[in-house]
Formats: C-alpha cells, structure tokens, sequence
C-alpha cells in the first residue's frame, strides 16, 4: 500500500485512538486492552486494529496473554505492535533522505564530525530559545514529545529514573552512518534540554529506541 493510502487509514478518529495507544505502550497489545483503554467494544476494536495492520502501520501476532501454557491455559490471543516501516507523504515529491544521507556520508568522509555537532548543539539552544534549560524529566518528557521522541520513563522502582525514547526521528539515516548521526543527535538534544541544568543527556543505545536518555544531572542536589 502506498504511503498516502496508509496515512489516510488514521483519518477514521477511532482508528486514530487506537493507533495512538498502541504505539505509545511499546509493546504488545491485545484486542481487549485497547478497547477498554480508547472506550469502544472489543468487536470495533478488532475491526480497527485489523484494518491498521492491513495498512502496514501495525503488525499482528499470537500469544497468550495469561503468560501460562499447557492445559488450561486458554486460547493465543491476537496482539498488536507499531510496524517498524516509515510512512511520509510530500506532495509534491521530495527527497529529503537522499540528501541526508548525502550529506551525512560527505560529512563521514571529510571528518566533519566536531563541527555538525557544534551546529546541532547551537540548533537544540535556537528551538530552546530564550528558556532557561529544562527544570526536570516532566519538563523534558514535553520538550521531547513536542520534537517526536515519544519519550517514556523507566526506572523508578530501582531508584534511578530516566527519560528514554521510542522513536528516533533520524532513524533512516542512523542505520546508514550510526556514529555520525547518533553523536549529532545527542548534541542537538544537549542543546534542546541545556548542558547546564538539573537533567543531562548521555549515550545509552538500545534495539529499537533512541540511542540517547535523559536523566538528573549528577551534580543536581534537588
């Protein structure tokens, strides 16, 4: 299905919502959860969510969600996940990835790396503006969320909260050039948030998140 045919499926609210639940869990979800969490029947739900994985923006699976198996254990359930291909539509046609990618291998070969991330950095402080840097994780959740990050909160039951994000909005060209756009990536967000204040950013990369967290500065006594 074409890109344009894909994002038209979210136009239906419903759909919308369920959509927007299941991307926000990172993980999977069943028929039930989803409809109890957007407000509608299973049976729409299941309608819905199908027509989603139809359109290439979820993928389907079985498990069962009792976490037993054997006798009893009851039938797999169908279940839900964000599908990890891109959807974009410009109109008229552009391509901007092939320029990124251009420029990003010019920038490898060239040994360019000290200055784009000077430039990210001195973009993160532009889109901060005249702001002080973020006061604390909730101030940065919706720095992040504003900028695409889908970020979340782990860590609180062992004592040491972080900010991690789902989506990486550089993620086709990470793939191609992982150090270069990473590193540029952390710059830009040491701007966005402030090197200076109670919460930093540092490199911790996982399989499909953003390689980069945010959590308190070392040195903040709040």
């Amino acid at each position: 299905m074409k890109d344009i045919d894909a994002i038209a499926v979210l136009q239906d609210p419903v759909r919308r919502r369920l959509y927007e639940y299941v991307v926000a869990q990172g993980r999977e979800v069943g028929r039930n959860e989803a409809a109890e969490a957007t407000g509608v029947a299973r049976t729409l739900a299941a309608h819905h969510l199908d027509k989603l994985a139809e359109a290439g923006l979820l993928e389907s699976g079985s498990r069962r969600l009792t976490g037993r198996s054997g006798p009893g254990a009851g039938r797999p359930a169908k279940v839900y996940t964000r599908a990890p291909g891109e959807h974009a539509v410009s109109l008229p046609a552009r391509d901007y990835r092939t320029l990124a990618e251009l420029l990003a291998e010019a920038a490898e070969q060239a040994g360019l790396d000290a200055g784009l991330y000077a430039a990210a950095r001195r973009r993160g402080e532009g889109l901060r503006g005249s702001g002080d840097a973020c006061g604390g994780l909730d101030e940065a959740m919706e720095v992040l969320a504003a900028r695409g990050y889908e970020p979340h909160r782990e860590g609180a039951e062992e004592g040491h909260e972080v900010v991690r994000m789902r989506n990486c909005p550089f993620h086709a060209v990470s793939e191609r050039f992982p150090p270069l756009v990473c590193g540029m990536n952390l710059a830009l967000l040491e701007g966005l948030i402030g090197a200076d204040g109670p919460v930093c950013a540092r490199m911790d990369a996982r399989p499909g998140e953003c390689c980069v967290v945010v959590e308190p500065s070392k040195n903040n006594n709040h």
